[in-house]
């Protein structure tokens, strides 16, 4: 069985992740738990080369990964995922990669093309992949690729990959950040 670990809503994580893992207590099964920014990420295309994957996480924030493919076509995470705003996410990227071109994979296109220096970087052969819809067979097939190379887990030690706390633990760890 394959389930988007993360990032994306506690609920909708918390809700898939339960369903899967009893699936699998259920059927004796094994699963696998993906990243849901490297899934938007390989809508790019397996081209060697820079990918950076995000969408919006709301409260004027943003998701977001950057990968590396390689001229076999191995994909690399180049550091953690995190959540900023677009606009830091965008310079972060460009400050890893140099002038090398990004293939920018995202259902929330909007938010790139706002920013200030898209024109300019798109210019300079950085491509916008829109990545609707597909998630869910996105998710399908990276799981059976890892399956395939036993890659899996039970569900005991599936965990999701939130990247960043929810309101309710800010507010009961951070009392001040409510005020």
């Amino acid at each position: 069985m394959a389930v988007a670990t993360g990032p994306g809503s506690f609920t909708g994580l918390r809700v898939g992740l339960t369903t899967v893992k009893a699936w699998a207590e259920l059927y004796g099964k094994s699963v696998v738990g993906v990243s849901r920014l490297e899934v938007l990420a390989r809508f790019a295309g397996s081209e060697p080369g820079f990918v950076a994957a995000s969408f919006d996480a709301q409260r004027g924030q943003a998701f977001g990964g950057l990968y590396k493919v390689n001229a076999t076509g191995g994909w690399e995470l180049m550091e953690q995922e995190m959540v900023i705003a677009p606009e830091g996410f965008v310079r972060w990227v460009r400050d890893r990669v140099g002038e090398a071109k990004v293939r920018w994979a995202t259902p929330d296109g909007e938010i790139l093309e706002g920013l200030a220096h898209w024109k300019e970087w798109a210019e300079r052969g950085d491509v916008l992949v829109r990545c609707g819809g597909g998630l869910a067979a996105g998710i399908a097939e990276l799981g059976e690729q890892r399956a395939r190379v036993g890659e899996t887990t039970d569900s005991l030690h599936l965990d999701a990959n939130y990247v960043r706390r929810s309101d309710a633990e800010i507010f009961w760890k951070d009392p001040a950040s409510h005020g």
